[in-house]
């Protein structure tokens, strides 16, 4: 009778954890292969660039030297010139990104016009296409503006921004306009009874309402344009006008004289503004992705 009661209680046992595993079990390992396949490139990049030789091979055995001659070597270059020249590059792409896209949401939502409507199947088709298509005639229109606007033309930071804005416009617009959906408009006829213009009604009622989709906007809008490396390359010609992609590139570019210490340092230390300011954005993020799940 013992053993019937020990052996049921056993089957239950592993009927117990098989459903525990098949429910909920499972969810736990895929994180877990996840947090691995997404920590482990972090962590080695961290050890190259502690590395004494300075090369990937040697980076094999995680942390077995540790110097910090990489990081002292970085002052010898124009990192921190192209530390500079990302962050301004960027911040104003994404203060442009946010101010061009909300002022074009807005109008698309708001009002009614002729043209409308294809306006809005104009920007949904135009997020089918990336920037990177049009790499060619971007060359070519800055080029030949270097000849008319030398600011706007090749080797110019603000024409780079230019192109960025450009680019960055239509799928923004497209997102921001759903945002601006959700809100009443019972908010602007209230407004305008109480004889608040346009104007006031933008930057006084409705911009402070989508604060989360603008966060998540301008977060974008900084990435893209911190990891870009392909217009970067293409616009930018002098060393000291690079940003970090095209620069930190340079340095591996050569097969016989790649310095992957120094890349990996440099690599590091270019993943701090996007951290900070991810972690400063976070609680705009998440209230943008629950506001929005919800309409009305």
């Amino acid at each position: 009778m013992a053993e019937n009661t020990l052996s049921v209680h056993r089957r239950a046992g592993r009927g117990g954890v098989a459903r525990w595993f098949a429910e909920l079990g499972w969810r736990h390992l895929v994180a877990v292969i996840a947090s691995a396949v997404a920590v482990f490139p972090i962590i080695y990049i961290v050890s190259a660039s502690l590395a004494e030789r300075g090369t990937l091979t040697g980076s094999n055995e995680l942390f077995r030297t540790i110097t910090f001659s990489h990081y002292a070597g970085l002052g010898d270059t124009y990192f921190w010139t192209w530390v500079v020249n990302t962050l301004v590059i960027g911040l104003v792409t994404a203060v442009g990104t946010v101010l061009m896209g909300a002022a074009a949401a807005y109008a698309f939502s708001r009002f009614r016009f002729t043209g409308r409507r294809a306006g809005l199947a104009t920007l949904l088709v135009l997020q089918m296409f990336p920037q990177v298509l049009a790499f060619v005639a971007i060359f070519i229109l800055v080029l030949g503006l270097r000849e008319v606007v030398p600011v706007l033309g090749l080797n110019s930071q603000l024409g780079l921004i230019f192109v960025y804005l450009g680019g960055a416009l239509g799928v923004n617009t497209f997102l921001i306009y759903g945002f601006f959906n959700t809100i009443p408009r019972d908010l602007d006829e209230a407004a305008r009874i109480d004889g608040a213009s346009h104007a006031q009604i933008y930057w006084t009622i409705i911009l402070p309402l989508v604060r989360p989709v603008l966060a998540v906007v301008g977060l974008l809008a900084f990435i893209a344009t911190f990891s870009d490396f392909v217009l970067a390359r293409l616009i930018l010609v002098s060393e000291e006008r690079w940003t970090l992609a095209v620069g930190l590139y340079s340095w591996v570019a050569g097969e016989l004289d790649a310095n992957w210490g120094l890349f990996a340092a440099g690599a590091v230390i270019s993943a701090a503004p996007v951290l900070i300011l991810f972690l400063a954005l976070q609680r705009y993020i998440v209230g943008g992705l629950t506001a929005g799940a919800v309409k009305g």
